[in-house]
């Protein structure tokens, strides 16, 4: 442990894109201490890189918290963070019970079960949509019939990126969602033991990226979701798009973001969220007070001059400048942006990487990052949601020609990226 002046960040369950945050951190002078919040890592995310880390504290249950703060305590803490979504809950508890910057407890629960969620924008005016929570797929059914109508959206209370989210056209599809759901466990390895049916939203979808300091926000970022059917009831990610936050709508959305983010306390740190702008305006599908899991810092630089990693280590440790240089404002868009979910038909495991494909892929004039997802001896499936998607691609440009030509190579060698054997 250290013992130095040396100031200290924590990361709750530092997973996927929050790998980042202890460099951005270390930039400034911090050390980075990792609370891990079960006792094994979760398999089903990239890891936190525990090397970047002065410590890694295992905190799997409410016994242990005491312990942790404790442990905390020493270091003297100027900010504790959420990850990714398993963090938020601890995050918040930690942050709450150290004294720092904090989204408090009361409303953890609000933040990460997404009934709760809509529930609390309910209770505070906000347009949401209509949904109905149970065990019971025959219930479930009931309501859609006699309730919500059709189509309906069915999906598990607590995970993410698009885990076993059905789009269900008639009863009997959403018995089948439900009972699949029921069976399972969601991508955090936790039983579903009642599953949400909600409205269906139609519109265009878009997710925001936000950072803030006491309550006064910087929107990072608004990107336009383009999705794909797979299979029955299934919609996967296909491309996002860097919009121009001067397009008409924008600021209705962030508007109504800033209402969403004030009915659910989350004051400080990063919000992840996703709305559709309905014909009624825009409407919250969910929100995470943590990063965006597809974070790229220097993507991020390229395309809108500014880091969300730069951006959260600002707003933690220098909150009084974060609020007077970002509070209340918006991102510039500097260049064409977009991010590539390329989906598999392969099933098996991987054998090898063929580098050279993804080499021709990086080599393309606006490709900014290829992410390979799979390590060979991983297993490859066919995807169904943006954990199966096993390759991202990450590309700036000066104009969406140049981007178009270029999205149609990596489709074109996506494909020998992996070596399967079944």
């Amino acid at each position: 442990m250290s013992t130095n002046v040396t100031p200290v960040a924590v990361i709750v369950d530092g997973y996927s894109s929050a790998n980042f945050l202890p460099a951005a951190f270390r930039q400034r002078g911090f050390e980075v201490v990792h609370v891990q919040g079960s006792a094994e890592l979760r398999p089903s995310m990239i890891p936190p890189d525990l090397s970047q880390y002065a410590d890694n504290i295992v905190c799997p249950s409410t016994a242990d918290i005491d312990a942790t703060v404790e442990r905390l305590a020493q270091y003297r803490p100027l900010a504790v963070i959420a990850g990714q979504e398993p963090g938020v809950i601890l995050a918040d508890l930690l942050s709450e019970r150290l004294g720092v910057p904090t989204n408090g407890s009361a409303q953890s629960l609000a933040r990460r079960d997404k009934y709760q969620m809509i529930e609390t924008l309910r209770a505070a005016g906000i347009p949401c949509a209509q949904q109905f929570k149970s065990a019971d797929p025959q219930e479930l059914a009931a309501w859609a019939q006699h309730s919500g109508g059709f189509p309906a959206v069915v999906k598990p209370l607590a995970s993410s990126s698009s885990d076993n989210v059905f789009i269900c056209q008639k009863s009997q599809e959403v018995i089948s969602a439900a009972r699949q759901i029921l069976s399972a466990r969601d991508m955090f390895g936790s039983p579903n033991t009642e599953v949400l049916i909600q409205s269906f939203l139609d519109g265009t979808e878009y997710y925001v990226d936000v950072v803030g300091a006491e309550g006064e926000f910087f929107v990072c970022g608004i990107w336009e979701n383009e999705k794909v059917i797979v299979g029955p009831g299934r919609r996967i990610y296909d491309r996002d798009i860097l919009r121009d936050p001067r397009e008409p709508g924008m600021d209705r959305m962030t508007d109504y973001l800033g209402r969403v983010l004030d009915a659910l306390g989350i004051k400080n740190g990063p919000a992840h969220a996703e709305v559709i702008m309905t014909a009624r305006g825009p409407i919250l599908v969910e929100i995470g007070a943590r990063v965006n899991g597809a974070m790229m810092p220097t993507f991020n630089t390229a395309a809108v001059g500014s880091s969300v990693a730069d951006l959260i280590v600002s707003a933690y440790t220098e909150p009084a400048d974060f609020r007077k240089v970002y509070g209340g404002r918006c991102y510039e868009k500097l260049r064409e942006a977009a991010v590539y979910h390329i989906p598999t038909k392969l099933e098996g495991f991987v054998e090898s990487v063929d580098q050279e494909t993804v080499d021709a892929i990086t080599a393309l004039e606006t490709v900014h990052t290829v992410v390979v997802r799979l390590k060979p001896g991983m297993r490859i499936r066919p995807t169904v949601d943006l954990m199966t998607s096993p390759l991202r691609v990450f590309a700036v440009g000066d104009d969406e020609a140049h981007m178009a030509r270029d999205r149609a190579s990596v489709r074109v060698l996506a494909d020998r990226v992996y070596m399967v054997k079944s």
